[in-house]
């Protein structure tokens, strides 16, 4: 029996090539305006749908496949005999396989200047009606919605026909399309006015994920899990990684490396962050990644066992045996842009180990927006049957956005030492205290219920690995309510202090600066992470 495809396309990828196989295999060609006319351009034996449905296209193209003759012969079921009947008495024939995407609408909005018309005249709306017809009927309609999915298609065909699996999961990956597509269209328009202009969020958010892996169990064993990513993930984030070698990635394991690779790749010096539970407990900054590895390492070696690392440069094999030969360390993941034949060779010897390539290479800098440099532009967290929603913490400080607070001002080497803690404080959890000293952190203390406690722990840390913190600049995330925290920093070694200021008492803590002799700096924001 002959089958019939209908073609209609707005991106023509690969189209020509599917049709001029499709009739190699004796099936009949069917399509809508352009793509009927690129068809025929190359000689290609097509007939338009307005011949089949004897209608024309109609409303500056609004309606072409909105007919009977196209959704009877989608729809049709061929094991249900009044079906058949229904299409013989109205001359309407079957079609067996669908080819369709859709108008641009996500690359139209996401072009600057894009106004309200645009938006609207790019919604489609028979080509989703026909995929949903389609899709429906999937035991007797193959769809499909991207080009990736020709080449397996004609294969089958070519061995004798399309299976019922691939029907379905063909089927499937319609619906997820047109759920997607309906989830932009929703979130435009629920974000701007009958006037064109834009809210900030919009009336109704609608996610749009696709599961990269089912995971062993979550936080605890005793919970499932499974790992998602965007739609359309920023450059160089977590979720494009590739992973070389090593055990399945657990949920801790994605949550504390995402964690590690966010600090990291925020550095333009070659760096090397490691964590442990969420928190750094070692960053540093260096000539390479090798002497950036061997600073980060010191602040804190105990909690580094069993640790995740990342590097914003490629590893090579000295740094590979920095950390498994020299360090001996425990390493849960690691992450690096790059790595050497040397360095896997290495990691080999450690079959375990998790291993992740994530590339920068599509990762700009200077001038670029949020998504071109990386970062994420919206953070998000469950609660209760709800969401927060907020812009991320993207702030990234400037030299010249500090105020000097007090009447000793910090050095050259005391501003950069300032402005790495600074750094390294965003990504530890409040409340954060972070000693640092020559790019390097002396003594972190997170997640404590008081920046006192989180001062001492800090201290505590530094003491175990034999650190001094004497000279030390200190980054607090949040101000310092009474002077209590700022002496307790001083008192073990700090010189200079960064704080968000803001607080009532600031002229108090300022006052006691000054009596101490430290050099203070206000950021004028603050880095709260719960």
């Amino acid at each position: 029996m002959s089958l019939t495809a209908l073609l209609s396309v707005s991106d023509k990828t690969g189209i020509v090539e599917l049709a001029q196989a499709l009739h190699a295999q004796g099936v009949k060609l069917i399509s809508t305006g352009g793509t009927a006319k690129l068809l025929a351009a190359q000689g290609l034996p097509v007939t338009e749908v307005a011949e089949v449905t004897a209608f024309p296209e109609m409303l500056d193209g609004r309606v072409k496949t909105l007919h009977p003759k196209v959704h009877g012969g989608l729809l049709a079921r061929r094991d249900v005999p009044e079906h058949m009947a229904a299409l013989k008495e109205h001359g309407i024939a079957t079609i067996d396989l669908l080819v369709v995407n859709l108008y641009p609408f996500e690359a139209t909005v996401a072009k600057p200047g894009c106004t309200l018309e645009d938006a609207i005249e790019n919604i489609d709306i028979g080509g989703p009606a026909m995929v949903r017809s389609a899709a429906k009927n999937w035991k007797d309609v193959a769809v499909l919605t991207d080009a990736s999915q020709y080449a397996g298609v004609l294969a089958e065909l070519k061995a004798g026909g399309i299976s019922q699996k691939t029907k379905f999961a063909l089927s499937v990956a319609a619906f997820n399309r047109i759920a997607n597509y309906d989830a932009a269209i929703s979130n435009y328009l629920s974000a701007v006015n009958e006037d064109g202009s834009h809210a900030a969020y919009a009336g109704q958010h609608n996610s749009n994920l696709v599961k990269l892996q089912d995971l062993r169990y979550g936080e605890n064993p005793h919970q499932t899990a499974a790992f998602y990513r965007d739609l359309y993930p920023a450059p160089g984030s977590l979720v494009t990684a590739r992973q070389l070698q090593g055990k399945e990635l657990s949920y801790n394991n994605i949550a504390d490396a995402d964690a590690a690779w966010e600090c990291a790749k925020s550095f333009d010096a070659p760096a090397c962050v490691i964590v442990k539970h969420a928190n750094p407990c070692g960053v540093a900054v260096g000539h390479d990644a090798l002497e950036a590895y061997t600073k980060a390492f010191k602040t804190d070696p105990t909690s580094a066992f069993g640790g995740i690392i990342a590097f914003n440069r490629p590893v090579d094999g000295a740094v590979a045996q920095a950390i498994t030969v020299a360090n001996k360390q425990f390493v849960e993941v690691l992450m690096a842009p790059a790595y050497t034949p040397e360095a896997l060779e290495v990691f080999k010897a450690k079959a375990n180990v998790r291993v992740l390539e994530i590339s920068l290479d599509a990762v700009q800098r200077d001038g670029a927006t949020p998504w071109a440099r990386g970062l994420n532009s919206h953070d998000i967290k469950r609660v209760g049957s709800g969401l927060l929603i907020q812009t991320a913490d993207n702030h990234e400080l400037r030299r010249e956005d500090l105020k000097v607070v007090t009447q000793l001002a910090p050095t050259a080497q005391q501003i950069e030492d300032l402005l790495f803690a600074w750094k390294v404080a965003k990504f530890v959890k409040s409340n954060a205290i972070v000693f640092c000293k020559d790019g390097m952190t002396m003594g972190v203390g997170a997640g404590q219920m008081s920046r006192l406690d989180s001062a001492r722990i800090a201290s505590i840390k530094a003491g175990h690995a034999s650190l001094s913190l004497q000279g030390t600049a200190v980054a607090s995330d949040a101000f310092f309510p009474f002077r209590d925290g700022l002496d307790v920093v001083i008192d073990h070694g700090a010189t200079c202090v960064i704080q968000p200021g803001g607080s009532m008492r600031d002229q108090e803590v300022i006052d006691a600066a000054n009596e101490r002799g430290v050099a203070m700096v206000f950021s004028g924001v603050r880095h709260f992470r719960h």
